[in-house]
């Protein structure tokens, strides 16, 4: 059964990718995208949803508040949390009000592939345990680390954020070369966060021709369907 996912996020550029990122991993789809906390209640209330991927930072409130006001309207969606936030004390009220998952800002792809897989694998655990072991084992799917959780080496997530904002911003697409010029970094720099978001499925590539010499590589944002 697909576990259908409600993206929240208030920043467009993150929401995108977020989507995109859960529409790749086999089991789940998403059904709507929500910038605010009252468009994630209205979307909620129309039914439909399994999981919300939370940014806790929102602009009428935070994420775990909305979730406090959930369950208390009995809404029984589980919560991976999406944040920047390293605060324990929100991890330990987050866990409190169900949330299942912390993914810290930035991740890549395979880093929330993981902890979906996880999850999935936790859902569909049913029945009755005959033990602790299997207790402690259905637990474990989602709390043991299985993948790395930060940037491939040499890479930096504002840096990654300023490049895939300007790239997204560019209706024609751009070089290396224009990338680094908007955001201010080398040639070089810029060709490594271009090919990265290819790789993550966040772009797509193809040869520019027209001028004299080897033709340039012109990369575009992969818009995401809502």
């Amino acid at each position: 059964m697909t576990i259908r996912v409600l993206v929240v996020e208030d920043d467009p550029v993150a929401a995108d990718a977020h989507a995109l990122y859960v529409g790749r991993v086999p089991g789940f789809a998403v059904v709507g995208v929500a910038h605010s906390r009252a468009e994630a209640v209205r979307a909620l209330e129309r039914g439909g949803v399994d999981l919300l991927l939370l940014d806790l930072y929102l602009p009428d409130g935070h994420g775990l508040h909305l979730v406090r006001s959930l369950r208390a309207a009995g809404h029984s969606a589980d919560v991976i949390a999406v944040t920047s936030a390293r605060d324990l004390a929100i991890v330990r009220e987050g866990v409190s009000l169900g949330v299942v998952q912390y993914v810290l800002k930035p991740f890549t792809f395979a880093t929330l592939r993981d902890r979906l897989s996880r999850y999935a694998e936790f859902r569909a655990a049913a029945g009755e345990a005959s033990g602790q072991e299997e207790v402690d084992r259905a637990l474990g799917a989602l709390r043991a680390p299985r993948t790395a959780t930060t940037l491939p080496k040499g890479l930096s997530g504002p840096t990654l954020e300023a490049v895939t904002r300007t790239l997204r911003e560019s209706a024609e697409g751009l070089t290396a070369a224009e990338a680094a010029a908007a955001v201010g970094i080398s040639r070089i720099t810029a060709r490594r966060y271009l090919e990265h978001l290819v790789t993550g499925g966040r772009a797509v590539r193809s040869p520019q021709y027209g001028q004299i010499g080897r033709p340039e590589l012109q990369y575009r944002w992969v818009s995401t369907r809502r």
